[in-house]
C-alpha cells in the first residue's frame, strides 16, 4: 500500500510540475539534513555569477563533484529552485555545485557559456577546500543547462579561456538537452541565438571529438519541447562514431520537466534518474582513481 501511495503522489506532483513548475513545493518537501551548505559564493564579477555548494554530511572527503546547470530557455531560472538536486546528490555522497549564469536579455550566446566555464573552472580550482575531489569533477545540466554543460564539455574554447580543459572533467551528464536545434523553432529562444543567423558553432553536436569525456545522456520519450530522437539520440550516435564511451537512457513516464523533477524523492517513482546519475558517477570516478 505504501508503494502505491508513493506512486500516486509522484504522478500527482508530476502533473502539477508540468502545469505550473512548482519547484518551491518540491524543495519544501525535500529534507535538507543530508548536506552542509555554503551559499552565495561568487565565482565571477557579475551579480549572476554566484553558486551554492552542497557537501555531504556523511561522505569521506574528498568526494566526487557534480556542477549542475538548470534550464529555462536561457531567459529564466535560479539556482535556489534546484536545491532538491543538490540535496539528492549530497545524500548519495556527491559534492554538488549549483551555479547561476547570466540570462537573456542581459546577454545572448555565447556569454552564458563564458559564465558556465568560469563556474566549472572555479570548481576545479577551489572545490578541494570544500570536501570535493578536483580530479573527479562532472558537469551536468537539464534542458538549456544541459546545453551549457555539453558546450563546456565538448567545445574546448570555453574552458581554455579560463586556463582549463575538458580533459580535467570525469564526465558529462545531460538531461533532455538541446544539442542540435537549428533552425530554431521556439520563439523565446530565437533572439538568444541571433535567429535566423544562428551560428553553426553554437550547436554541441558540431563539437564532438574523440577527446570528449565519458557521457551519460538521459531523455524522456514523451518530451514535447526538445526532440529526444534528434537531440539525445543524435548526440549519442555522434559520440559513438567518435569512439567516446556514451550511455543513452530514455524513460517513458516522464516529461521534459518532470525528468529533472524525478531526482527529488516525491517524484522518484516516475523514473530512476537519480540512481542512473549516481551509478554513472561512481563507475567513472571511483575513489582513488588516477587523474
Amino acid at each position: 500500500m505504501k508503494i502505491i501511495l508513493i506512486s500516486a503522489a509522484s504522478l500527482l506532483l508530476a502533473a502539477s510540475l508540468v502545469a505550473c513548475s512548482p519547484l518551491g513545493v518540491i524543495n519544501a518537501l525535500t529534507s535538507g539534513s543530508a548536506s552542509e551548505k555554503l551559499l552565495d559564493v561568487s565565482y565571477g564579477p557579475d551579480a549572476r555569477n554566484k553558486l551554492d555548494i552542497y557537501r555531504p554530511r556523511s561522505a569521506v572527503s574528498p568526494a566526487p563533484v557534480v556542477v549542475f546547470f538548470y534550464g529555462g530557455s536561457w531567459n529564466s531560472g535560479n539556482r535556489r529552485d534546484y536545491a532538491f538536486v543538490g540535496e539528492a546528490l549530497a545524500e548519495r555522497g556527491i559534492v554538488t555545485v549549483l551555479a547561476d549564469y547570466r540570462l537573456y536579455p542581459q546577454v545572448r550566446y555565447p556569454d552564458f557559456l563564458t559564465d558556465s566555464a568560469l563556474a566549472v573552472a572555479w570548481t576545479l580550482k577551489e572545490i578541494g577546500q570544500h570536501g570535493g575531489d578536483p580530479k573527479r569533477v562532472f558537469v551536468m545540466g537539464h534542458s538549456a543547462g544541459a546545453y551549457n554543460a555539453a558546450m563546456v564539455a565538448l567545445d574546448s574554447r570555453w574552458l581554455a579561456q579560463q586556463g582549463q580543459s575538458p580533459a580535467a572533467l570525469r564526465g558529462f551528464i545531460g538531461l533532455a538537452g538541446p544539442y542540435d536545434f537549428i533552425p530554431i523553432v521556439n520563439p523565446e529562444v530565437r533572439p538568444v541565438f541571433f535567429y535566423p543567423d544562428t551560428p553553426p558553432a553554437s550547436q554541441p553536436i558540431n563539437h564532438v571529438t574523440r577527446a570528449a569525456p565519458n557521457t551519460l545522456l538521459i531523455a524522456s520519450r514523451n518530451d514535447k519541447l526538445v526532440n529526444p530522437v534528434r537531440n539525445t539520440g543524435g548526440l549519442a550516435q555522434r559520440l559513438r562514431d567518435a569512439g567516446v564511451p556514451v550511455e543513452e537512457v530514455v524513460f517513458d513516464r516522464t516529461s521534459h520537466t518532470s525528468l529533472v523533477g524525478a531526482i527529488a524523492w516525491p517524484l522518484r517513482g516516475l523514473a530512476p534518474v537519480l540512481d542512473t546519475v549516481v551509478a554513472f558517477v561512481n563507475r567513472n570516478a571511483p575513489r582513488g582513481a588516477a587523474p
